[in-house]
């Protein structure tokens, strides 16, 4: 699939376009500068085909992250196809933007100057000064208004050399959302996945402040991790906030979330992540990370202290890692690659209902002025989650005990003990009605 970064310095719109051409709010926006630090990628769909589209920090920006931020747009471009280099259409040329075209003229890719926020053809007699920068005839768009985009999709499938059918068929990846407090080892557990350093990692807490998308093979499957802004408590910020908003967007659509838990900092936090994504009907893996930092010999007291902190979630898989190390993190994968295949799992209705058979002799059916509650039939309607419906006599028959009885025999009796599922009680239509 051909790969197009967008490259600009920084507040000239690289997020709103990125974004627009994706289809979603995918990138946090904001009006101050270096809002994005990492690189965002997702596939664009168009009549002619698919093409990679990744979104860059902002470069020769003045502050602390310029050198790891210009290290991350130094590899995204390597294997780049093309570079969609912005300006701000409607400002004069700052000297950033001819270090960038100095910049991008020495690594030798095609390049398409954009001009953004150009939201009326009057502005775009601001466009004149923009052919100093040496890249031909800007193309004026405007992210708001929607402006120059077919255009520029014509001319990106002009400038890339090769048709892609748009049905060409790819093998979706599993989407792992790794989520957690701030400083909790998220970044650094990508990077070490990886093997790379993809996201800047830096002791100060939030220094992600967007959801970043990688995808990776590892044991002939193929992964989407998804590294997001630490979940703080209270955000400080209009882009923490967002970047909150996004990062339980992403939990909601992944296949299988990765909590990420701080050995020395847990608490009631933790739960109500894993709670979030359970309730959203997500698998949940709990990561504990910076294991090399437990010495051996407390190492079992420490396991003993965060299972107990996290009592209410034992029937979910748990794995201790080092990003430093190494230690475990290929287990990460597995586990997730068993929890996706759980979720996904169905069960035939003709099986089904031997077993629920055979739980009713087992139990004491709930009952009301003589009249007992009668099953006479389940069936599993969905996966991922795992949706059963249950039709009954009565509905308002059913106790929370009962339902927690059937409940547990589905975890135990139909393998589904590690991921949620739901459970739904539906009255039988009457003859006639």
């Amino acid at each position: 699939m051909k790969k197009v970064v967008i490259v600009g310095r920084p507040n000239v719109g690289k997020s709103s376009l990125y974004n627009r051409l994706v289809g979603r709010r995918d990138a946090v926006v904001a009006d101050e500068p270096g809002v994005t630090r990492d690189l965002k990628e997702a596939v664009v769909e168009t009549d002619t085909g698919r093409f990679r589209l990744v979104d860059t920090g902002g470069v020769w920006s003045g502050d602390a992250w310029e050198e790891k931020i210009r290290e991350k747009v130094d590899r995204a471009l390597e294997d780049a196809d093309l570079v969609l280099f912005l300006v701000d259409g409607r400002a004069e040329l700052a000297q950033a933007d001819y270090e960038v075209a100095d910049y991008l003229r020495k690594k030798r890719k095609p390049v398409l100057l954009v001009a953004t926020k150009i939201d009326d053809p009057k502005h775009e007699l601001y466009l004149g000064e923009l052919y100093g920068l040496g890249f031909g005839d800007p193309l004026p768009t405007s992210a708001e208004h929607r402006r120059g985009f077919d255009e520029l999709i014509e001319r990106i499938w002009a400038t890339l050399p090769v048709y892609q059918d748009p049905d060409e068929g790819e093998v979706e990846p599993l989407k792992l959302a790794i989520i957690g407090r701030p400083n909790a080892g998220k970044s650094s557990l990508l990077n070490a996945l990886l093997g790379e350093e993809r996201v800047i990692v830096s002791e100060q807490a939030g220094t992600t402040r967007d959801a970043i998308d990688v995808e990776f093979d590892f044991g002939g499957r193929r992964f989407r991790l998804v590294d997001t802004a630490g979940i703080r408590k209270r955000p400080e910020t209009a882009v923490e906030w967002f970047a909150i908003l996004r990062a339980q967007r992403v939990m909601r659509e992944a296949d299988v979330v990765a909590l990420v838990v701080d050995p020395f900092e847990l608490g009631d936090r933790e739960l109500k992540m894993a709670n979030e994504a359970l309730e959203a009907g997500r698998p949940v893996i709990l990561v504990v990370t910076k294991w090399d930092l437990v010495r051996r010999d407390e190492r079992r007291a420490v396991r003993r202290q965060i299972r107990e902190k996290l009592a209410h979630l034992q029937h979910l898989p748990m794995v201790f890692v080092s990003a430093k190390t190494g230690e475990n993190l290929t287990r990460i994968l597995s586990e997730a690659v068993q929890l996706y295949e759980e979720a996904h799992q169905r069960v035939e209705t003709s099986d089904l209902n031997r077993m629920v058979q055979v739980w009713c002799l087992r139990t004491r059916m709930p009952n009301f002025r003589g009249r007992s509650l009668k099953i006479f039939y389940a069936t599993q309607v969905q996966v991922a989650p795992p949706t059963f419906i249950f039709f009954v006599n009565y509905p308002e028959f059913v106790t929370r005990a009962f339902e927690n009885y059937i409940k547990n025999r589905i975890r135990s009796d139909l393998g589904f003990s590690r991921v949620p599922f739901k459970l739904t009680w539906r009255g039988r239509k009457k003859s006639g009605s």
